[in-house]
C-alpha cells in the first residue's frame, strides 16, 4: 500500500492511502495553535484491507462506488437489461461484495506544492459486480491554502452504465469522543422517506419542525438523538452543510453540486485501533456523503444516475475549515 501525504502553508496535513482511494487523516489548525485530526481513521492503514476491519462495514473514509447506498431488491433495469447485484436482505449496499473502498487505486500524479493534490484513478470492468460497462473513474483530493478540502471524482464509461460515488469520512471536529454537543445545520427542506430497511420508497417527506429539520444551526443534543441515517435533498445552493465544534473552535462548511447528501451518525464504533490512540463514546462521528438519491436506478421520478459514453460524471466536494 502506499500513503500520501499533502501539506499547506497553514499547516494544515491530509494522508490518503491507494487502498480503496481512502482519506486516512485530516489535521486542521485549532483555536488553540494545535491540529484537530477531524476524520476518524485506523492507526495503522495497511489495516483497511484486513478483515477484521472489513467485518465491519465502516467504509472509514473510503471512495463508495460503483454505486452509494442502497439499491432496492438487489436489481436495476437498465436498457431493457436486468441487472442482478449482491446483496443481503434485499439490499444492496455501496457498491457491492467488493466494491470501490476494496480496490487498490493507481496514484497517478501527487503535486506537492502550492494547492497540492494527489490523483489516483481506478478502473472497473465491465460487469464487476455485474455493472454494465468499462468505467474509468478518478479521484483527486487537493488541499487548499484557504484550509479547505476539495474531493473531485470523474468517471467515463463505454456503454451505458448507473454510477454515483462519494466520499464516506466519519467527521469528529473535536477530534474525539462524540459529536453530542457539537452543533449542525444542512441546507435542505425535505428528506426522502425509508423503510424498516432504510431504502427509499419514492416518497419525499418536508422536513420543517420535524427531526429532521437543521436549517439552523443546532446543537446535537445528548437528550433524544436518535441517530441519522437519512438522504436530505438539498436546496438549490452548493452550501450543503455546516458542523461546528465549540471544544476546537473548528466550523466546517460542506459545498457539494450533487443532489443530496446523506448523513449518517453511527451510535457507537467497534473496538479498533484507531488513528493515534483517538477514543470514542456514544455517537462518535458524522458522515456527509454528498451523492445523488440511493435507489435512483429503480425510481424514475428520482435524478437520473445513468452515465452515458461519451459523457464524464462530476462529483465535487468541498469540506472547507475555520475558526468560530
Amino acid at each position: 500500500m502506499e500513503l500520501v501525504k499533502l501539506t499547506n502553508s497553514q499547516g494544515m496535513e491530509l494522508q490518503v492511502c491507494d487502498y480503496g482511494a481512502t482519506l486516512v487523516s485530516l489535521k486542521v489548525p485549532n483555536k488553540d495553535t494545535g491540529l484537530t485530526n477531524v476524520v476518524v481513521g485506523l492507526d495503522d492503514y495497511e489495516q483497511y484491507a484486513s478483515p477484521e476491519y472489513q467485518n465491519h462495514q465502516l467504509f472509514l473514509g473510503a471512495t463508495i462506488g460503483r454505486y452509494a447506498g442502497r439499491i432496492s431488491n438487489g436489481t436495476f433495469n437498465l436498457e431493457g437489461n436486468k441487472f442482478t447485484l449482491h446483496h443481503t436482505d434485499d439490499v444492496h449496499l455501496h457498491g457491492g461484495k467488493c466494491g470501490f473502498d476494496k480496490k487498490h487505486w493507481t496514484v497517478e500524479k501527487i503535486a506537492p506544492h502550492r494547492n497540492p493534490y494527489v490523483v489516483l484513478s481506478y478502473e472497473s470492468k465491465h460487469l464487476e459486480e455485474n455493472y454494465p460497462g468499462n468505467l474509468k473513474v478518478e479521484v483527486t483530493y487537493q488541499l487548499l491554502e484557504s484550509n479547505a478540502v476539495k474531493i473531485s471524482y470523474t468517471a467515463t464509461t463505454d456503454r451505458t452504465t448507473v454510477v454515483n460515488l462519494t466520499n464516506h469520512s466519519y467527521f469528529n471536529l473535536s477530534g474525539n469522543n462524540t459529536i453530542l454537543g457539537q452543533h449542525l445545520k444542512v441546507n435542505s427542506d425535505y428528506h426522502l422517506d425509508a423503510d424498516c430497511k432504510t431504502r427509499p420508497t419514492g416518497k419525499i417527506n418536508l422536513s420543517k419542525n420535524t427531526r429532521f429539520d437543521y436549517n439552523d444551526l443546532s446543537e446535537i443534543e445528548s437528550s433524544g438523538f436518535a441517530g441519522l441515517d437519512d438522504t436530505f435533498i438539498l436546496n438549490k445552493s452548493l452550501k450543503a452543510a455546516s458542523l461546528w465544534s465549540k471544544k476546537s473552535g473548528l466550523y466546517m462548511k460542506v459545498f457539494t453540486n450533487q443532489p443530496a447528501i446523506v448523513i449518517y451518525t453511527p451510535e457507537q464504533l467497534p473496538d479498533l485501533s484507531y488513528y493515534e490512540q483517538a477514543e470514542f463514546e456514544k455517537f462518535p462521528a458524522i458522515c456527509f456523503e454528498a451523492q445523488n438519491f440511493p435507489d435512483a436506478p429503480n425510481n424514475e421520478t428520482f435524478p437520473s444516475s445513468k452515465l452515458l459514453p461519451g459523457s464524464t460524471y462530476l462529483n465535487e466536494t468541498v469540506f472547507d475549515f475555520t475558526l468560530k
